[in-house]
């Protein structure tokens, strides 16, 4: 059995991945791996999507749904296309064939040691790194990550606040709780109906 983690759109837009997965989401059944929205994200016109982020994230709960694949390879395969991203930001680990990838060994350990506990053989994840230092030419943080929302405007802005609202409740991250309550941030939300 091999488990793709997912801990963004991904849980509500499988998209192309739809016919290579069965059952349900596990909601909060996968390894907790740190997170922040500090990736700007062209395919999402430009608003900040999460990643997954050692050094400004923290700790948010994942999600599994099991891969019809029996290979890791071909699990990985299908989520790479789903993801519109190369094959090398997409993160595995086979306890059966001890194949691993992934830029960063505590959070390979991480899902490895989170298939030994619960019994899969293997788990594929999205690797892709945080960008904002070079997108927006500073270094991330929840004050930066705020100006950079409220100054998008448009379709930009639009879907960027449709990606934050709908990602998972478990997604929380530092930027989004210092959205939570801010006068403008919630008259972005009414305004596009999230």
């Amino acid at each position: 059995m091999i488990a793709v983690l997912g801990y963004g759109s991904l849980i509500w837009d499988l998209d192309c991945l739809a016919p290579h997965v069965e059952g349900g989401w596990a909601m909060k059944a996968g390894p907790a791996l740190p997170m922040e929205f500090s990736r700007i994200s062209a395919k999402r016109k430009h608003g900040l999507v999460v990643c997954l982020d050692p050094v400004d994230g923290v700790d948010c709960a994942t999600h599994a749904i099991r891969s019809r694949r029996h290979e890791i390879e071909e699990a990985a395969t299908d989520l790479a296309q789903r993801e519109r991203a190369p094959l090398g930001r997409i993160g595995l680990v086979c306890l059966r064939s001890g194949a691993t990838a992934g830029r960063l060994a505590p959070i390979r350990a991480a899902v490895a040691a989170w298939c030994r506990q619960t019994g899969w053989d293997g788990a594929v994840w999205t690797d892709l790194e945080p960008n904002f230092a070079s997108a927006a030419g500073q270094p991330f943080s929840v004050a930066r990550g705020l100006d950079y929302l409220r100054d998008l405007s448009g379709e930009s802005r639009a879907e960027a606040v449709r990606y934050i609202a709908c990602a998972p409740s478990q997604t929380d991250t530092p930027l989004r709780r210092a959205l939570a309550g801010r006068d403008w941030w919630e008259e972005a939300r009414r305004e596009i109906g999230v």
